[in-house]
């Protein structure tokens, strides 16, 4: 039977592919932006606008599940006190919007939620080995990703089936941090950060898309899962790697943290913490990785084009 999906941030890096993923296999795909324009005749667009409380009501048609990627984007810019209101309410009140239209709809149909969320919910944890029961950190990433999954599990309440996936670093050669990071050493100014010891947790692009299908199509799956590979890596490792994949020297010494401190102020966290992360619980689900370890993801990115 084919499902009517309506996925929320449909233009970012993940829904992009996820759309045409599920449009691939069958699926009504509807979608919610600011425009109200997909750019695709199959995929049906609507408007709506978060801060204003604003949302075209017919995006619920037939719709069984909904996948939230909306989110203003927590890097490229200084996190003033407005800016980080605006972050935390970006993915929130988007969120508890959706969840208005569905209580003043007695016809809807949405059984299902599958919300984004991020690893940053658990802060800056050294070498601890973090599973989805672990307590949450206490820094702005930490309070961003608690605030905004709690506002998710409200859905309960609606007898919604909720999912949340904290989502790593996105490998990706179209977006995300890859691209950066990969020009940096490209240029010659590629270097580790801090003591380069701190964990990143990273997921290839193709495996982040799939497990959102993965338990879209899964009823069992429920509450939250890390979204990272089984092999999560030091930002040292992370380095070394795109630098032998792309058959380039580091020639830079590490960039210290009271470098970054300076030039990034408190959003040097975005670099500089330490999440490790265990993939166990998803796995257990019966998810598997088509792209286990960190090599084995950059070469599907880069492969010999820079060999």
């Amino acid at each position: 039977m084919i499902k009517t999906v309506l996925i929320t941030g449909a233009t970012g890096l993940i829904g992009t592919r996820l759309a045409q993923l599920l449009l691939n296999e069958g699926y009504v795909i509807h979608t919610l932006s600011r425009k109200g324009i997909s750019g695709q005749p199959e995929i049906k667009a609507f408007k709506w606008d978060p801060e204003r409380g604003t949302i075209d009501e017919k995006c619920l048609e037939n719709v069984d599940a909904i996948i939230h990627l909306a989110g203003e984007s927590i890097a490229g810019k200084a996190w003033t006190k407005s800016r980080k209101q605006k972050i935390i309410r970006s993915r929130t009140d988007s969120v508890r919007l959706i969840y208005q239209l569905i209580q003043n709809n007695p016809l809807s149909k949405v059984n299902t939620i599958i919300s984004a969320s991020a690893v940053g919910y658990y802060g800056d944890r050294a070498d601890e080995l973090l599973t989805e029961e672990s307590l949450p950190g206490n820094d702005f990433m930490a309070q961003t990703c608690t605030t905004w999954e709690d506002a998710v599990d409200y859905g309960e309440s609606l007898g919604l089936r909720v999912v949340k996936l904290r989502t790593g670093i996105v490998l990706a050669s179209e977006g995300g941090a890859l691209p950066q990071l990969a020009g940096t050493v490209r240029t010659g100014f590629g270097a580790v950060l801090g003591s380069g010891k701190q964990w990143m947790p990273w997921i290839h692009l193709d495996d982040a898309v799939r497990m959102y299908k993965f338990v879209l199509t899964n009823e069992k799956a429920t509450g939250t899962y890390n979204q990272c590979s089984p092999n999560p890596v030091t930002n040292k490792q992370m380095t070394l790697a795109i630098a032998d994949v792309l058959r380039k020297p580091l020639w830079l010494p590490r960039v210290p943290s009271f470098i970054l401190g300076i030039v990034l102020g408190e959003m040097k966290a975005v670099v500089l913490n330490s999440t490790r992360t265990s993939a166990g619980k998803i796995l257990n689900l019966g998810f598997t990785f088509r792209f286990n370890t960190l090599g084995e993801a950059l070469e599907s990115i880069y492969g010999k084009k820079s060999r």
